[in-house]
C-alpha cells in the first residue's frame, strides 16, 4: 500500500512540475521566497491593530501561535521522523523534474511552506472571517504558496496536502484555546 501511494505521488508529482512555463518560473520563485510575504505580513498586522484594538494582542498571539505549531510539527517533528528525501534529492528523478530552485534541505514530509500558509489562512478565517467575509481569499494565497512548493521541485503533493492539514489543525487548535482562555479570563470571544 506505501509503495502504491508513494508512486501514486511521484507521478502527480512529475506531472504537475513538468507542466510548467518559462514564464511562470520567475513569479514561482518570487511566491515561494517567504521573506518576499513581509510587506503582507505588516499590512495584516497592522489591519488586525486598526480593527480589533483591545483584542489585536490576543489574536496575534493565537495567529503566530498557530503558525508556530504548524512550522514545528512538519519542520522539527515530520520531516525528521520520515525522512522523505525531497524529489530534488532523489537521484532517479533529477533529470525528470523542472528545478527552478536550487534543492535546500534534505527532507520534504511534510510542507512547513504550506502548514504555515494555511495556519495563517484559518486562524484569520477562524478569528475574523465572520466579521470580515472576504478574509476566505487568504486561502487563494495560501493555496498558490503551497502549489508553488511542487512548481520548483521541493516537494511532493501529499507533503503539500499533510501540510495543509497540519496547518488548518493548528489554527483550529489555536482558535479552541482562545475561546478557552477568553471564557476562563471573562473576555468577549470572537
Amino acid at each position: 500500500m506505501r509503495e502504491t501511494l508513494n508512486r501514486l505521488d511521484t507521478e502527480l508529482f512529475l506531472w504537475l512540475n513538468g507542466h510548467y512555463t518559462p514564464w511562470l518560473d520567475p513569479i514561482m520563485v518570487w511566491v515561494t521566497e517567504r521573506n518576499n510575504w513581509l510587506p503582507f505580513y505588516v499590512l495584516l498586522i497592522g489591519w488586525i491593530v486598526y480593527c480589533y484594538r483591545k483584542q489585536a494582542l490576543s489574536l496575534l498571539i493565537v495567529i503566530a501561535a498557530s503558525v508556530a505549531i504548524g512550522d514545528q510539527v512538519t519542520s522539527s517533528v515530520l520531516k525528521p521522523l520520515t525522512l522523505r528525501l525531497r524529489p530534488c534529492h532523489v537521484p532517479a528523478l533529477q533529470k525528470l523534474i523542472h528545478p527552478v530552485l536550487e534543492c535546500g534541505g534534505l527532507y520534504s514530509f511534510a510542507s512547513s511552506h504550506a502548514a504555515t500558509t494555511f495556519a495563517l489562512a484559518a486562524s484569520l478565517w477562524l478569528l475574523t472571517g465572520q466579521r470580515y467575509p472576504w478574509i476566505k481569499w487568504v486561502f487563494l494565497w495560501a493555496l498558490v504558496v503551497s502549489y508553488s512548493r511542487i512548481y520548483v521541485g521541493a516537494h511532493y503533493p501529499l507533503d503539500v496536502l499533510a501540510g495543509i492539514g497540519i496547518g488548518i489543525l493548528s489554527a483550529l487548535i489555536g482558535k479552541a484555546l482562545y475561546n478557552l482562555i477568553s471564557r476562563q479570563s471573562g473576555h468577549q470571544r470572537i
